[in-house]
């Protein structure tokens, strides 16, 4: 091990799994409302101050951002830092459930209702009542269910699938997305009305590429749960290494770091990580395709047009054209040549004669 790393500023963030005095512990959330969100950046700073402001509310939320920017995690701390914090939180990811079976899942259905309802079952409006509902990916949400979505959230009203009484549900109604819903609304697969009902308060969750200074604290985190869970006694990271997680593009976000940071824990033989440990880093760092032939084409359009112009503001003095373009008068000659087999147009060049 390199007494180096031992010295390194960055290790008293993230020496943290063995207990050292020197280590310092991040803080996951300034102040004690939202103690297990992770992230002290100015974006950050300005999401707490607008969960702050709804969280002892009733409003009802949309929260919007990437996948694994931590949506569902928003919504936990706003329901349990608010007055239903002891009622039921329920979550129902509206992206994984096929269309025909979401209806009873939001809710719910009566015996016999439909081909292999045995019993009657509730839905997520009445798991949830007196508490808060999550209903993750409403963009996914279907036309006709965003209807009567709409008019649950407006009466405060149900009736179950196959059922004919209504029932009261009071909840407090907090979605997320990961699509631009403005954008869905003036495409037509999303109701406006049904936009104004859940986004009362908009919380823009940033991706983790717009927050990088926030990544050297969700590794410390990550590295102390996932150590812990699977028995590891590793000390932290080495600089290069968080060097080079603060410049990777993290397409995956928080999820994504999470995930390679117990990779890393779990196939670790030293105790302290580094690059090495986090090799897809490199595999996902792939190089663009080489152009198509159709590129190509166009990059010799851009050669020519370049030429020509040169050839214009030397008043077609190829001499003078050809040191300007850094090649040789016969170079000159023979693209004009090229260009002329292509383009008769620009004959005339060719036989204005050197000045």
């Amino acid at each position: 091990m390199n007494p180096a790393h031992l010295a390194d500023p960055m290790m008293k963030t993230l020496d943290h799994a063995n207990g050292s005095a020197d280590a310092r512990r991040p803080e996951p959330c300034p102040g004690p409302a939202f103690p297990y969100i992770v992230g002290e950046s100015e974006r950050m700073q300005g999401v707490y101050g607008v969960m702050k402001k709804v969280a002892q509310g009733d409003a009802h939320v949309c929260i919007e951002g990437e996948n694994g920017t931590g949506k569902e995690l928003i919504a936990q701390a706003l329901h349990a830092s608010g007055p239903r914090r002891d009622r039921p939180f329920v979550t129902l990811d509206c992206a994984s459930i096929p269309e025909g079976l979401m209806e009873s899942q939001i809710f719910g259905h009566v015996r016999g209702a439909f081909t292999g309802a045995v019993s009657t079952r509730p839905g997520v409006f009445a798991l949830a009542h007196t508490g808060t509902l999550f209903l993750d990916e409403i963009g996914e949400l279907a036309p006709h269910l965003q209807a009567k979505l709409l008019r649950v959230i407006q009466t405060r009203e149900f009736t179950m699938v196959g059922g004919s009484q209504p029932r009261r549900v009071d909840v407090r109604v907090i979605t997320a997305t990961n699509r631009d819903l403005r954008k869905a609304i003036r495409e037509g697969r999303f109701r406006e009305d049904l936009y104004y009902r859940i986004a009362v308060v908009h919380i823009n969750l940033p991706a983790l590429r717009e927050r990088t200074e926030d990544i050297p604290l969700l590794v410390a985190h990550f590295l102390r749960l996932k150590a812990a869970a699977h028995r590891k006694a590793i000390r932290g990271l080495t600089a290069r290494a968080i060097e080079a997680l603060m410049a990777f593009a993290w397409p995956g976000n928080v999820r994504q770091l999470e995930n390679w940071i117990e990779q890393a824990v779990v196939l670790a033989d030293e105790d302290l990580l580094d690059v090495e440990q986090f090799p897809s880093i490199y595999e996902d760092a792939r190089p663009a395709p080489p152009l198509s032939a159709p590129r190509r084409l166009r990059l010799r359009e851009v050669e020519k047009q370049y030429i020509l112009d040169t050839l214009e503001q030397t008043r077609w003095n190829r001499a003078q054209a050809a040191r300007l373009l850094g090649i040789s008068v016969r170079g000159l000659q023979y693209k004009l040549q090229r260009y002329l087999g292509e383009d008769k147009n620009i004959a005339g060049i060719l036989t204005g004669g050197e000045r």
